[in-house]
Parts: C-alpha cells; sequence; structure tokens
C-alpha cells in the first residue's frame, strides 16, 4: 500500500464521518461537494472536510481507495457511504439519518417528513 493509500485509510478511519471534499466545508467549490456540505451540516453532524484540490495524490487516491471515481466521497465510521447522489437520495429518504443513528453518529435533525 503507497503512502497515500495509508494515508487515505488512517483519515478514513480516525474520523467517524469524513468527507472527501472539493474545497472546504465552509467554502466548497464545486456544487457536488456543496449539496453533501448542505446536507451534512442540516443534519448537524460532526465532520472533517478533506479538500482534495490541495494535493493531486490524494484526489487520485481516494479514487481508487474507495474504487469510486468522483468527488465528494462520503465516508461513515470507516465505511465508504457515496458520493453527492446516493447521499442526496438517501437523504431524501431518511436512510442517511439511519445510517449515522446505527453508526452511533449524533444527528441534530429528523428525517424530513414526507
Amino acid at each position: 500500500m503507497s503512502d497515500i493509500q495509508t494515508w487515505i485509510k488512517n483519515e478514513v478511519t480516525s474520523n467517524d464521518v469524513l468527507l472527501f471534499m472539493k474545497g472546504t466545508p465552509t467554502f466548497p467549490q464545486c456544487g457536488f461537494s456543496s449539496q453533501v456540505v448542505q446536507i451534512l451540516d442540516y443534519l448537524g453532524v460532526d465532520y472533517k472536510g478533506v479538500n482534495v484540490l490541495d494535493n493531486m495524490d490524494i484526489r487520485e487516491g481516494v479514487k481508487q481507495y474507495s474504487d469510486w471515481p468522483t468527488i465528494p466521497q462520503l465516508y461513515v465510521k470507516g465505511e465508504f457511504v457515496g458520493g453527492c447522489d446516493i447521499v442526496r437520495e438517501m437523504f431524501q429518504a431518511g436512510e442517511l439519518q439511519s445510517t449515522f443513528s446505527d453508526k452511533g453518529v449524533a444527528v441534530a435533525a429528523p428525517a424530513p417528513s414526507a
């Protein structure tokens, strides 16, 4: 395993909720990253954002790590959840909130009512 893969694995396993994204949680630099940040912020979930634009090795390395071709990528308790579309669909269905609850991650906001 390369150094970057080791670093990514360490970040994924040492943060309860981790978002590899373009930009930062306070200043997302793509619409997809922004949507995931808005969902996480709405839910009041404590998470760490990693800006893949700062380091091309991380940007490419995380795609290999997850075998997922796009950014953003959301991890919860070491497990890859998905990218923007999956996170948004899970949120709208109330599944994202359940995923956080099932894994012991505190969520401030309730699931949206249908």
